[in-house]
């Protein structure tokens, strides 16, 4: 399993593997059905299963390659051509930790008088 991306939380009282139609992953992801139905023309690597009536349902796996996806075009900038050639040559995006840019509670205790002291400097200029 691929832990890079965290496992979306979908509220419907299903298992984590369990299959998901297109409206909950466009709704878990923050994205449009339509946006969904593009990406699988142009990365032929998202397949979903189709039922009968061509009803979309998207695996764990897929919803894996979806937030990718999501991650390269809607995060970082990626073109959808770059995108796709990212994936074609097995790159996967790391997912930014929300803790990423997180400073330590010493640390900004730290530069805490700094912050302050540049704050006074720049209401000061501006106050001229």
């Amino acid at each position: 399993m691929d832990t890079r991306f965290p496992s979306l939380q979908f509220d419907d009282g299903k298992a984590d593997d369990a299959l998901r139609t297109i409206g909950e992953v466009a709704k878990a992801l923050g994205l449009k059905q339509h946006v969904l139905r593009y990406w699988e023309q142009q990365f032929p690597m998202l397949e979903p299963l189709k039922r009968s009536g061509g009803r979309r349902y998207y695996r764990p796996a897929d919803i894996r390659l979806v937030q990718a996806i999501d991650a390269m075009v809607n995060g970082q900038g990626f073109t959808i051509k770059g995108a796709k050639q990212a994936l074609e040559k097995g790159e996967m995006p790391a997912m930014q930790s929300e803790a990423a840019g997180a400073v330590s509670p010493s640390a900004a205790a730290d530069i805490l008088p700094q912050l302050r002291q540049i704050r006074a400097r720049l209401a000061t200029a501006l106050a001229q």
